[in-house]
C-alpha cells in the first residue's frame, strides 16, 4: 500500500466531486486521465480527450436538472488497492436535492491512475440502486 498515492487518489476524488458541484467542466476535466472510460447501466463509454468528455457533460447536466440536483456528496471513500501509480478507490456517492435530502444513493469503483505525473481519475463504474 502507498500512503502517498492514496491521499492523491483521495484528493482527486474530492476534487472531481467539487468540481461536478460547481459544474466547472473544465476543471472536472482535468481531474481525469485518458482514455477515460465509464461503465454505467451496462454501457461502457470511452472519452478520448477532455473535449469528447465536454460534449458528454451537456447530456448529463440535462438529465440532472430533470431531477432537481443541487449537489453530489462522497459520503464514502475507501481505498481498495494501491501501488505507486494505481489506486483502486471504492466510493458511496448521494445525490442531494437543494435541501440537503438524498433522492439518490450509488455506489461506484474509481480506478485512478498516475499518467505523466498527473493523478487522474481513468476508470468509473457504478451500481444503480
Amino acid at each position: 500500500m502507498s500512503q502517498e498515492a492514496e491521499a492523491a487518489a483521495i484528493a482527486v476524488a474530492n476534487a472531481f466531486n467539487d468540481t461536478f458541484n460547481s459544474q466547472d467542466n473544465v476543471a472536472q476535466a482535468d481531474t481525469l486521465n485518458y482514455p477515460h472510460v465509464r461503465l454505467w447501466d451496462g454501457k461502457f463509454t470511452t472519452f478520448h480527450s477532455a473535449d469528447d468528455f465536454f460534449k458528454r457533460c451537456k447530456v448529463i447536466k440535462k438529465g440532472l436538472d430533470a431531477e432537481k440536483w443541487h449537489h453530489t456528496t462522497n459520503s464514502a471513500i475507501a481505498v481498495i488497492h494501491s501501488g505507486d501509480d494505481k489506486v483502486h478507490l471504492s466510493l458511496q456517492q448521494d445525490r442531494c436535492h437543494k435541501n440537503g435530502d438524498v433522492y439518490h444513493r450509488f455506489d461506484t469503483l474509481w480506478i485512478v491512475t498516475l499518467l505523466d505525473g498527473h493523478w487522474g481519475i481513468q476508470f468509473r463504474s457504478s451500481f444503480l440502486q
